[in-house]
């Protein structure tokens, strides 16, 4: 297999984006007009015809190109509607032209080497009932207790009442990340590619959300939102019941995207979340690049 190394000005974006559109691994992280955003200078390895891809996303220190995960990328790699074997996967990483790298590949990817972090997914192929019963206890406690203090359920949130949430929520994001959002959102709207929804109180006060990067057949939980009564109120679980309620018997995938921290991790798996993890891939970075990713 011919791999080729191109920069971004080299990329046929409707050859990459047919690629990406057709992968048996989709993940709408890897479509190009993401990747602008997150990586604005992204550049690729590629097959010949773009069978498989990989975007490199690249950035810059003192001059020197590195390669680091983007944020609100979880997971990239190689992309294909081909079976990526290991000999392919070792093939992409050997050509990637940069000393330091770290990089996450797609749930379908490993790499002997690799760093196995967590990542908690719902296949949302039965009845809600069916959930319902394997919902943990807490996860059932939690609910009803958001149903006692009369929340309501916003299906269709504006942008502008998502991010004015991100301003007040317990969490506090930097102005570029929150910029790096808003670009995010208005571009996936129009591809069809974000659901917000959200969670007021009996005052009509919007105590939580969620940012959902959508594709025909998964959905990424891409950030949630709470306020401190959103939290004490248990918004959020009442925010993921009424998605598996609104999917349930479909063969969409609800992504967790993570995670490592155990009550974060708890808080999936009580609706019954499984662990598909990805890997990370690292090749040493030079010490004045090393915490500056």
């Amino acid at each position: 297999m011919h791999i080729k190394h191109l920069k971004h000005t080299e990329i046929d974006f409707e050859n990459w984006d047919n690629t990406i559109y057709h992968s048996m691994n989709r993940l709408e992280y890897g479509f190009s007009w993401y990747l602008d955003i997150v990586s604005p200078d992204w550049e690729a390895l590629i097959s010949d015809n773009y069978e498989f891809v990989m975007p490199l996303t690249i950035k810059k220190k003192y001059k020197l190109p590195y390669i680091v995960q983007p944020p609100f990328a979880q997971q990239l790699g190689i992309f294909s509607s081909y079976p990526i074997t290991n000999d392919i996967v070792k093939n992409f990483i050997d050509k990637i032209p940069y000393f330091s790298y770290e990089i996450n590949t797609n749930h379908k990817l490993f790499r002997d080497g690799g760093l196995e972090l967590p990542n908690y997914v719902i296949l949302l192929n039965k009845t809600y009932h069916e959930f319902r019963e394997i919902y943990s206890k807490n996860t059932v406690r939690n609910i009803e207790k958001a149903k006692k203090n009369e929340l309501k359920i916003i299906n269709d949130l504006s942008t502008d009442d998502f991010i004015e949430l991100c301003y007040s929520g317990e969490k506090k994001y930097s102005e570029t990340t929150i910029n790096l959002l808003k670009n995010i959102i208005y571009n996936g709207l129009e591809h069809n590619s974000i659901k917000l929804c959200g969670i007021k109180n009996k005052s009509e006060q919007l105590i939580s959300g969620a940012c959902f990067l959508v594709s025909p057949n998964r959905m990424i939980y891409l950030l949630p939102v709470s306020t401190p009564e959103g939290k004490k109120c248990s918004s959020m679980f009442l925010q993921v019941d009424q998605i598996i309620q609104d999917y349930s018997m479909s063969n969409m995938i609800l992504d967790f995207e993570g995670s490592k921290i155990d009550g974060v991790a708890r808080f999936y798996k009580g609706f019954g979340a499984i662990d598909k993890p990805y890997y990370t891939l690292k090749k040493f970075r030079p010490t004045f690049l090393v915490g500056k990713i």
